[in-house]
């Protein structure tokens, strides 16, 4: 018994806490009006909105909505430092915030969700009648 709990305490400070409980990537929610819009991230192709997105917390992304006759939006997600994460690891000491610092782990997308209203396209032609 006393290996098994010596064993469990031990994970805990091999290990950091954002290693052990954050998924390796994080869901974003694109939707948009009018919706069926094309999403491109990091100009490629995702889909038509409404979707959801599994997206690495680690990075930043640059979200575009494209739709024949509408003008282009563009959003950027970024990357962020969860302080919840960094508060637990020093809590259970050094090790687990040397192992979050250096994975990465403690990264999450600063938003959960992106939308965009699109503006339909003026342009006026200047045809000549004469």
């Amino acid at each position: 018994m006393r290996l098994i709990t010596l064993a469990l305490i031990s994970s805990l400070f091999l290990t950091s806490c954002a290693t052990i409980f954050s998924s390796k990537e994080k869901e974003l929610t694109v939707t948009s009006n009018p919706t069926d819009t094309e999403v491109y991230v990091n100009e490629r192709m995702m889909g038509k909105t409404p979707l959801e997105l599994e997206l690495k917390p680690d990075k930043t992304y640059v979200i575009k909505f494209k739709r024949d006759g509408y003008q282009t939006v563009e959003r950027v997600v970024k990357s962020k430092t969860g302080a919840g994460w960094i508060v637990m690891d020093v809590i259970f000491g050094v090790v687990p915030v040397i192992v979050d610092a250096a994975t990465g782990d403690w990264k999450k997308l600063d938003q959960e969700a992106v939308d965009a209203t699109l503006e339909k396209n003026t342009a006026v032609s200047t045809t000549n009648t004469n």
